[in-house]
């Protein structure tokens, strides 16, 4: 991923209920795009490793906008195309038909606006915290002012104690947490997230949830999540989209079969018996009942948006 541009205006979050305007930053504040997905189809050429015939489609006909400074959960089962939509979004993939805009100019090649968090940290285990989280910084930061910002990132995440210890010495949920500072150096109109805690325990899990929701009300980018944890999606999300085959058809793309608002301001309460509703018809329209037992896709067609 290249440097991004010089950094953007300050923005307030109109999408998490907090209201008010955003803290600005020492250096920078964070300017949250809307990003448009039109009739997203995606198909793999034939290759050496994928046989000699075309892969079904992996998308189909996805479109969906995303509010600036909304969070968007991705869910969807394995294969279901969750990572190739994050990386379209990001310019890292292209679609076969359709297009992605960011700020309403279309996505042509890895694009600048945007930063990735991905499911392991992906430090330089030759440096430090510090030097990790520099190499995000846009291309032309002044020394001073790059300095500064770094040293403002690293208090956010809380990692100041360890600002000077390489990867090999700190924790799994700190690295993560200086993968995630790294991504923001960037300064990025658009976050995307590729599971970024699937990693780590459950209660470091549930630690950077809270870290993240901190973060996100400082500087208030438009994020897009790709998650397999439902509890995460109804934590985090603003809004949750269900991609999914209709009826379970492996030979047709996936495209989104839900989607849902998510009520309720940031942070929640993670024992609502809202959000507990929630959950049931989420794992309901991933294929798995009330107890436990795997089902078709077609179920998902009961899952209203909110209010219901």
């Amino acid at each position: 991923m290249p440097h991004l541009a010089e950094p953007h205006g300050t923005s307030a979050d109109p999408a998490s209920g907090r209201g008010g305007a955003a803290r600005t930053t020492t250096t920078t504040g964070n300017s949250a795009f809307t990003v448009e997905f039109e009739a997203i189809g995606r198909t793999f050429a034939p290759t050496a490793t994928r046989g000699p015939t075309a892969s079904p489609p992996v998308l189909r006909d996805v479109s969906l906008t995303v509010r600036p400074g909304e969070v968007l959960a991705i869910l969807g089962t394995s294969g279901c195309g969750k990572s190739t939509l994050l990386r379209i979004a990001g310019g890292l993939d292209s679609p076969t038909t359709g297009q992605v805009s960011i700020d309403g100019s279309p996505v042509a090649g890895i694009d600048p606006r945007c930063a990735v968090g991905f499911q392991e940290p992906r430090l330089l285990p030759w440096r430090t915290v510090t030097e990790n989280v520099a190499l995000g910084l846009p291309r032309g930061t002044p020394r001073a002012a790059g300095r500064a910002r770094v040293a403002e990132l690293i208090e956010l995440v809380g990692l100041s104690t360890f600002a000077g210890h390489r990867p090999q010495a700190i924790s799994g949920g700190m690295a993560q947490r200086a993968s995630l500072a790294r991504a923001l150096a960037r300064n990025p109109g658009v976050l995307l997230l590729d599971e970024p805690f699937g990693a780590l325990d459950a209660l470091t899990r549930l630690k950077m949830q809270d870290l993240l929701l901190d973060v996100h009300a400082q500087a208030p980018t438009t994020v897009l999540l790709v998650t397999h944890d439902v509890d995460e999606a109804l934590q985090l999300a603003d809004r949750i989209i269900l991609l999914g085959r209709p009826d379970n058809d492996t030979r047709d793309g996936a495209t989104i079969v839900q989607e849902l608002t998510v009520p309720g301001a940031r942070p929640r309460d993670r024992g609502s018996a809202e959000l507990a509703e929630l959950r049931g018809r989420l794992l309901a329209g991933l294929g798995i009942d009330r107890h436990g037992e795997a089902r078709g896709l077609a179920a998902t067609s009961t899952i209203p948006a909110f209010p219901y």
